[in-house]
C-alpha cells in the first residue's frame, strides 16, 4: 500500500476561516453592541484609543483567524499505511492520529457553500472512541474521488464487499441503495407549522428587541398602537396576522435550510441520511448500532395524525451534535409509518397498541409534583398583586387537566424481547427497545408511592455519553417487578 502523503484542497483555508468566524459571531456582535456602534477614526481625538480598542481587538482576532486557517492547511497531511488512515498536523506541536480502517464506524459527509463551488466534500471519520458528537478525524476539504478512496479502503479492510481487479487497481463493487423515505415540500411546510420552530423564531425576535431596546422608539409605537386599538380592532387583527405570517415564513425558511431534500436510504445493513439546502449533510448509521426507536407526537401533530421518528445510536450522528438521537423521519403520517419501520427494523413490533396502564389510585401522583412548586408561586403572586393576583388560582385547572392527560397516556407493553414505553410531558413519546440493547433496568419507589403500592420503572440504552432512557411512572409495584424479572431472564 502506497505511503504517499496527501494534502487538503487549498479551499480548506477559506473554509477554516469561515468556520472560525461563525463560531466568533456572537462575541464579535457583543463587542460591537457594547461599544454602542461607535468607532472613532480620528487619531487626534482624546477618545480615540478608548473607542478604538474593540476594533483593535476585532482586527487582531480576524488576523489570527486567517493565519491559523493557513497554518492548519499547510501542516495537515494524511496518508494510508498498514491498513490505517494516518493524519498529521500542527506547526510547533506535531499531532499524529492513526485510525485502523476496521475501527471506522462511519464516514459522514458535509457539503457547504464553498465545498459546492469547488466541487469538494468534508469527510468526518467516526469510531467508537468519538465523544461529544466530535469526529475522530476531519478532512476539511477533499475531492469526491479522495473521499471515495477512503471509503473503498475501509470496505476492503472490513471485507464487506467483493474485490475486483481492474487496470492494476483494487476497487469495490458499489451496492445500490434503496430510498426508504423522502420528504416533500408539503411535508416541510407542515413540519414548520406544527413544530416548535415558530416559538423559537418569536423568542429570537423578543431577544433581539431586548438587546436593541434603547434604539427602538417604544413611546411612538405605543401611541400608534393605542390609536389603532381605539379606532380599529380590524387593523390590530391584521397586524397580528401579519406578524404570525412573517413568523411562519421565517420558520419555513429555517426548516427548508435544515431539512430540504431530506432522504433516508438503505444500503445493505446501514442507513444513509442526507439533508440540507445550503449546507448538505450526509450521515451513515449502521443498523446494528441502533439502540432504541423513539416516536414523538406533539399535540398539533397528534391532532393531525402526524409523528416524528428518531433513533438512538451508539455511534454516528451529524457533526457538532453531541446528542446521539438521530432524526429518522422529521415528519410522517402515522398511517404510513408502519411499513418503512418494519422494513428497516424487522426485530421490532410496531403494531402493539394495548398497554398496561397506571391504576386509578396513581392519578394524584401525576399532578402532585407540580403543586410542590405551584402553590408557593400562587401564594406569592396573590399576596403581592392582591386582588388581581388571585386570578393565578385559575392555573390549577390546566395543571390538573395536564396531569390527567399524562395519566391516560402513560403505559407499557412487554412482548417477547421487546419493551414499549409510552409517556408524556407535553408531547406523546413512544420508546421501543429490545432486551439485548438495554444496559440498565431499575425500579424506583418513593415513600408516598410505597403507601399506595405503586412505583416507577426505568430503562437505559447506550447512546452518547450518558445514554438514553425511558420511564414508565406510577404503575402497580407488581408491574415494576414484572419488568425487572423480564430483564433478568
Amino acid at each position: 500500500m502506497s505511503n504517499e502523503k496527501f494534502k487538503l484542497h487549498p479551499a480548506a483555508v477559506l473554509i477554516n476561516v469561515v468556520k472560525a468566524l461563525k463560531d466568533l459571531l456572537v462575541p464579535i456582535a457583543i463587542i460591537i453592541v457594547a461599544n454602542g456602534f461607535n468607532f472613532n477614526f480620528d487619531y487626534r481625538s482624546k477618545d480615540f484609543f478608548g473607542e478604538m480598542v474593540p476594533l483593535m481587538i476585532l482586527s487582531v482576532v480576524l488576523l489570527w483567524t486567517i493565519i491559523n486557517g493557513g497554518i492548519k492547511w499547510w501542516t495537515f497531511v494524511y496518508w494510508f499505511e498498514d491498513s490505517e488512515l494516518r493524519v498529521e498536523y500542527g506547526l510547533f506541536v506535531k499531532k499524529k492520529r492513526y485510525i485502523p480502517f476496521e475501527r471506522i464506524q462511519n464516514l459522514n459527509y458535509k457539503e457547504g457553500i464553498f465545498h459546492r463551488i469547488f466541487k469538494l466534500v468534508e469527510v468526518q471519520i467516526e469510531t467508537a472512541g468519538s465523544k461529544n458528537g466530535k469526529p475522530e478525524a476531519e478532512l476539511t476539504a477533499v475531492t469526491r474521488a479522495a473521499a471515495d478512496e477512503i471509503e473503498i479502503r475501509m470496505k476492503y479492510a472490513k471485507k464487506q464487499q467483493a474485490i475486483i481487479e481492474e487496470n492494476e487497481q483494487t476497487i469495490i463493487e458499489k451496492v445500490p441503495s434503496t430510498v426508504v423515505h423522502k420528504m416533500q415540500i408539503p411535508e416541510l411546510l407542515l413540519l414548520a407549522t406544527t413544530s416548535s420552530g415558530m416559538g423559537v423564531v418569536l423568542a429570537g425576535v423578543f431577544a433581539a428587541v431586548s438587546q436593541f431596546a434603547e434604539f427602538i422608539p417604544f413611546d411612538a409605537i405605543y401611541d400608534e398602537v393605542a390609536f389603532l386599538i381605539k379606532y380599529s380592532f380590524i387593523a390590530v387583527a391584521i397586524i397580528i396576522a401579519l406578524v404570525l405570517l412573517l413568523t411562519w415564513v421565517i420558520s419555513v425558511g429555517f426548516t427548508c435550510l435544515n431539512y430540504y431534500n431530506f432522504t433516508v436510504s438503505k444500503e445493505q445493513e446501514r442507513l444513509i441520511i442526507t439533508r440540507g439546502l445550503i449546507e448538505k449533510k450526509r450521515v451513515t448509521i449502521p443498523l446494528n448500532r441502533v439502540q432504541a426507536i423513539k416516536i414523538v407526537e406533539n399535540p398539533f401533530q397528534q391532532l393531525l395524525g402526524l409523528a416524528s421518528v428518531a433513533v438512538e445510536s451508539a455511534g454516528g450522528g451529524f457533526s457538532g451534535e453531541p446528542n446521539k438521537k438521530i432524526i429518522l423521519f422529521p415528519l410522517i403520517a402515522k398511517k404510513g409509518l408502519l411499513t418503512p419501520l418494519e422494513e428497516l427494523f424487522p426485530d421490532y413490533d410496531f403494531s402493539l397498541s394495548s398497554h398496561v396502564k397506571p391504576p386509578k389510585k396513581a392519578l394524584p401522583f401525576f399532578y402532585r409534583i407540580d403543586f410542590i412548586w405551584f402553590v408557593p408561586l400562587v401564594g406569592l403572586i396573590s399576596y403581592f398583586f392582591y386582588p388581581y393576583g388571585l386570578m393565578s388560582l385559575l392555573l390549577i385547572v390546566p395543571i390538573i387537566l395536564l396531569g390527567r392527560w399524562q395519566f391516560k397516556t402513560t403505559g407499557y407493553t412487554l412482548y417477547d424481547n421487546q419493551i414499549t414505553i409510552v409517556s408524556r410531558v407535553i408531547s406523546r413519546v413512544t420508546f421501543l427497545a429490545v432486551k439485548k440493547r438495554i444496559q440498565v433496568t431499575q425500579g424506583r419507589q418513593t415513600y408516598f408511592q410505597k403507601r399506595r403500592d405503586i412505583g416507577s420503572a426505568k430503562i437505559v440504552v447506550m447512546s452518547g455519553m450518558t445514554g438514553a432512557s425511558a420511564t414508565v411512572r406510577h404503575i402497580d409495584q407488581q408491574e415494576v417487578e414484572k419488568i425487572l424479572c423480564w430483564y433478568e431472564k
